[in-house]
């Protein structure tokens, strides 16, 4: 723990008083916790997130490595390889000031219509698992901190803030905690995120599962955060296992700060379950370099390019390959070449290399497939294909006709115009639109 032992964290959390305390359990602005110089403490920085390490800041002139989804990652099926993205989104996250990576992702993909399940590795509770493990520890190994996400049941975007998942005991064990177990348990996860949600009647930030599961059975010692802005309460968060509400500051986001102090002062938290929280924070700090007379790692450096393209092209998954027509033979069957090629649809000229929310970063270049394929010398013939964005267009001639039109091969009748260039709000024979 960078040369901190317990007994060193425990003497530095009784040099401060009640309202040094207090502060520190919320965030300092959207992306920080506060600096404590009585404990030693400097500013720790968090950072999204799935898709790379998007630093405080970010735009096109601060630009981040693009790491393939998590979702990609998983279908390596490869613990190995997902280790060294871990150790490469370390090196981003030094390069860009961050001490602690708000991933990975391990919910699961409970439907085809979850909103945020490119970040999530897989609808498998057991890879899942194996990928996250090896994911926190290629990150932590380089010194900087993980944060597991979202705990637990966060699998769904709908009314996601609101939700209480009803579940029962073995479903709930054998499925949703099953991932974070494995990495809390194999690779001692510095932080873990609480979720929007509610479990079976209490929301996440409040949920007795946080020490009843995290610190109890686990015995976990790491620190939880909030989801951003998902405390909603002052004393039932306090007496629960949550340690940080994040973002900050506390007038602005969230209902710690004065109010938590205050309900100290009337011993209505008890002040022992607030040094417990702030212990956790300054382990973390410890653990990421960010406590006096330690240094964070400085991570090996990465060849990123190259270990992109090989992670990508390993997340490829062959599922069929009829008369093993694949990899193109580009020599031809006749030694003239493989002739031209057709690329059909939108996302093969527009690279679409990443979601949205929290897995947005601005990678300094992108390679469209079509691009790709142009460069390593093929002669490639594009159409852009049915837009799947869009809502499919109006039917019109010749395509939809009126059965009476005069277009209809074998007769006409009435010579009306076909039907899509009527008004579709108008009756026949009413004058009326």
């Amino acid at each position: 723990m960078s040369g901190h032992d317990e007994a060193d964290l425990r003497s530095r959390v009784a040099r401060l008083s009640t309202e040094q305390k207090v502060r520190l359990l919320t965030g300092a602005d959207f992306w920080a916790l506060y600096p404590e110089p009585d404990a030693g403490l400097r500013r720790v920085v968090t950072s999204d997130g799935p898709a790379g390490v998007r630093g405080e800041t970010w735009d096109e002139r601060d630009t981040s490595a693009n790491v393939p989804s998590p979702t990609a990652l998983a279908a390596t099926w490869d613990c190995d390889r997902v280790a060294a993205i871990g150790r490469l989104l370390a090196a981003e996250a030094r390069r860009k000031g961050v001490d602690v990576l708000l991933a990975p992702t391990v919910n699961l993909h409970r439907t085809p219509y979850g909103g945020r399940h490119f970040e999530c590795f897989s609808e498998d509770p057991l890879l899942t698992a194996r990928i996250g493990v090896a994911y926190v520890r290629g990150l932590q190994n380089q010194g900087v901190g993980a944060t597991v996400k979202h705990f637990v049941c966060n699998d769904s975007e709908t009314e996601r803030m609101s939700v209480d998942v009803r579940i029962d005991e073995r479903t709930l064990r054998e499925l949703y905690l099953a991932p974070f177990e494995a990495i809390v348990r194999e690779a001692g996860a510095w932080a873990v995120m609480a979720a929007y949600n509610g479990v079976n009647g209490s929301t996440m930030t409040e949920s007795p599962l946080l020490r009843g599961i995290l610190h109890d059975e686990w015995g976990y010692d790491g620190l939880v955060m909030s989801d951003w802005t998902a405390t909603r309460a002052t004393e039932a968060a306090a007496r629960a296992a949550l340690d940080l509400a994040m973002p900050g500051p506390a007038e602005r986001f969230g209902p710690w700060g004065d109010a938590l102090l205050a309900a100290v002062r009337a011993r209505q938290v008890d002040e022992a379950l607030i040094d417990d929280k702030v212990l956790r924070i300054l382990r973390l700090a410890a653990r990421v370099g960010g406590l006096d007379g330690a240094s964070p790692i400085s991570p090996a450096p990465v060849d990123i390019p190259r270990q992109l393209r090989a992670t990508a092209a390993a997340s490829f998954v062959l599922a069929r390959n009829e008369r093993s027509l694949l990899p193109l033979d580009r020599s031809g069957p006749d030694g003239s070449g493989l002739g031209r090629v057709a690329l059909i649809g939108p996302n093969a000229e527009i690279a679409r290399t990443l979601g949205g929310g929290s897995a947005t970063v601005y990678p300094p270049y992108s390679v469209s497939p079509l691009d790709g394929l142009r460069a390593a010398g093929l002669d490639v013939t594009f159409a852009p294909g049915t837009l799947g964005h869009l809502r499919t267009a109006a039917a019109r001639a010749p395509w939809l006709l009126r059965p009476d039109s005069p277009d209809l091969p074998g007769g006409a009748r009435g010579g009306r115009p076909p039907r899509s260039q009527q008004s579709l709000g108008a009756r026949e024979g009413s004058g009326a639109p």
